[in-house]
């Protein structure tokens, strides 16, 4: 898989965050689900639009505002007066990307919608389950937390994504570049297909097989330890924050075209898989505040790298 050709068509759409794109990259060959936190006008939705074309896959957004209801977003019911029975009229949860538009501006009840969707790939409705085609990607958004209309997500759902990431502003350059690229076109035309979903498939089945040493196993259990030991921190990493951070490192070795996961693989999204599973004494609620970015740097420098070389 040539990391640098998959990134340069995201670079089409969203520029000068090369380490993000790679992130999300990642996230999405990890088979999971992917968190942003940014203030509107940062180019998500746009963002979404480009990984559904390069990926080939089907795409709907969903705008969550306070009266999203639970069955906007999985479908309902419908009695068919014809056929005289009840059929499946489905939400927009039935696709293979889903945006979750600013998810914490609709109420609690509309957010757990989403809880068995994220972690079972189902839907249940009347007692009846339906399984979603694969792949099934929840990119949500979010305004910080006290932004006017906002509600904060339950650690629950929090815990479901497997990353929470950042794009923030560009820096000058990049803001001239992004003026100039739209003023005359819409860069987003010009995003190629270059995986076509069953292979994106493949490509996370195969992200499972990849080769983990067992000092990988013993550094990332230390690492999800001391989170919790960390006197800042109230509720420390759940155990479902370590198997993350590990898929997420092994898809991570496949973007790097290597079948072993390395301590760098864990080094470089730890913070990112991490972050937003911290409940802190402080009661910080942003996802990547400089405290929580803090206190993984410590846990980070107090946990020793295991030496793999050689071996």
């Amino acid at each position: 898989m040539q990391k640098d050709v998959l990134i340069a068509e995201l670079k089409k759409v969203i520029v000068g965050k090369d380490e993000i794109l790679e992130k999300i990259l990642v996230g999405i060959l990890a088979d999971g689900h992917i968190l942003l936190e940014d203030l509107p006008g940062t180019g998500k939705t746009t963002l979404a639009l480009a990984l559904a074309r390069l990926f080939d896959i089907d795409y709907k957004r969903q705008q969550f505002t306070s009266d999203t209801l639970p069955s906007d977003v999985t479908g309902y019911m419908m009695f068919d007066k014809d056929e005289g029975s009840f059929s499946l009229k489905k939400g927009p949860i039935f696709t293979n990307l889903f945006l979750a538009d600013e998810i914490n501006r609709t109420s609690p009840k509309t957010q757990s919608a989403l809880l068995e969707v994220m972690e079972e790939g189902q839907v249940t409705l009347d007692a009846k389950t339906y399984r979603l085609e694969r792949p099934f990607i929840v990119l949500a958004t979010q305004n910080p937390y006290g932004s006017a209309g906002t509600n904060l997500l339950p650690q629950s759902q929090m815990d479901r994504f497997m990353m929470v990431l950042s794009l923030g502003y560009p820096d000058i350059d990049d803001e001239i570049r992004l003026l100039k690229d739209r003023h005359h076109d819409n860069p987003l035309d010009h995003v190629r297909k270059l995986v076509m979903k069953e292979n994106l498939i493949k490509i996370q089945d195969f992200v499972r097989k990849v080769y983990v040493h067992d000092d990988i196993y013993d550094y990332v259990a230390r690492l999800i330890k001391a989170t919790r030991a960390n006197d800042k921190v109230l509720v420390g990493s759940s155990p479902r924050g370590g198997l993350s951070l590990l898929r997420l490192a092994k898809a991570r070795a496949v973007l790097y075209e290597r079948d072993f996961v390395t301590a760098d693989d864990i080094g470089e999204l730890f913070i990112s898989t991490i972050s937003h599973r911290l409940v802190l004494k402080s009661h910080d609620n942003s996802a990547l505040s400089k405290e929580r970015i803090s206190i993984l740097n410590e846990v980070l420098n107090s946990v020793a790298k295991p030496n793999l070389k050689d071996r």
